[in-house]
C-alpha cells in the first residue's frame, strides 16, 4: 500500500477512513448557491490568512504557523487543500523520526556545537578590537 493510494481513498496512516470534501453543515450543501457562497467566503478567508502568513515569514510572527493555519481553514471545504495538509503531516512526522536517530542527533549536536564555538571566537575578537560600546554612547 503506497502513499497516494491512501490519500486517494481518504484512508489516513492509523487505518481510519477520513472523509475528504466539504465539511460545511448539510443545510448548506443542499442548496447550491448557498454552497458556492460559502466555498467563495472560506476561500477568501483562507487566503487572506495564508496572505497575512507569507507577509510574516520575512517579518517578525510565526509566518509557517499561519500559512498552515490557512490551509486548514481551506482544508474545511477543498479536496486539494486537505490532500496538502496530509501530505505535509506525513513529511513533517517523516523528518522528526529521522531527527531522533541517534546519528543525527549526534551529527546535529556537534554542527551546533562547532557554530557556537566559531560565533563566540568572532564575536571575542569583535569585542578584543572594538570593545563594548553601547549604541547611546557612540560619538559620530
Amino acid at each position: 500500500m503506497n502513499a497516494e493510494s491512501d490519500e486517494r481513498t481518504g484512508e489516513s496512516a492509523d487505518g481510519q477512513d477520513a472523509e475528504l470534501g466539504s465539511r460545511a453543515p448539510e443545510f448548506i450543501k443542499s442548496r447550491r448557491t448557498l454552497h458556492l457562497s460559502w466555498q467563495v467566503g472560506v476561500f477568501v478567508v483562507g487566503l487572506a490568512v495564508v496572505g497575512a502568513g507569507v507577509v510574516m515569514l520575512p517579518l517578525p510572527g510565526p509566518g509557517w504557523l499561519v500559512i498552515f493555519g490557512g490551509m486548514a481553514i481551506w482544508a474545511t471545504e477543498f479536496v486539494w487543500a486537505q490532500l496538502v495538509l496530509r501530505w505535509t503531516k506525513r513529511k513533517v512526522t517523516e523528518a522528526a523520526q529521522r531527527a531522533l536517530d541517534p546519528k543525527v542527533r549526534r551529527r546535529n549536536l556537534i554542527l551546533t556545537t562547532v557554530g557556537l564555538v566559531i560565533a563566540g571566537v568572532l564575536i571575542g575578537l569583535y569585542l578584543w578590537k572594538f570593545g563594548l560600546v553601547m549604541p547611546w554612547k557612540i560619538d559620530q
